[in-house]
């Protein structure tokens, strides 16, 4: 079993950046994917960005790359999701999410995880 704890959620100025943690218990990320996913008030959950457990590759969805960033620190099995240049469409609750057998395709799609946070707001104010 995996437990996950977001934290780092706010309210942000568009433009601001903000920082979310995903603490995980249970056992030791290295051998995990781990996955950031977020839902919109009214809108479906939707990926944002994964950080596979072979060879730490990362991807991310289109309307993030080049201004998110997710790394993790193993050490204190956490994942982190670095945000900048926030948009107030980056409106959602944050989800992060963990699975130790996806690959390829399967690591964006968030039915195929096994484990989940609780989630934290993230509000960017125009």
């Amino acid at each position: 079993q995996v437990q996950l704890v977001e934290s780092g959620g706010g309210l942000v100025q568009a433009g601001g950046s903000l920082r979310l943690s995903c603490a995980a218990s249970g056992r030791t990320l290295s051998s995990y994917s781990m996955a950031w996913f977020r839902q919109a008030p009214g809108a479906e959950r939707e990926f944002v960005a994964v950080l596979s457990w072979r060879g730490g590759i990362t991807y991310y969805s289109d309307s993030v790359e080049g201004r998110f960033t997710i790394s993790r620190d193993i050490a204190k099995n956490t994942v982190y999701l670095q945000m900048n240049s926030l948009k107030p469409e980056d409106t959602a609750v944050y989800y992060c999410a963990a699975d130790s057998a996806l690959v390829g395709a399967g690591l964006r799609i968030g039915n195929a995880y096994d484990y989940w946070g609780q989630g934290t707001q993230v509000t960017v104010s125009s």
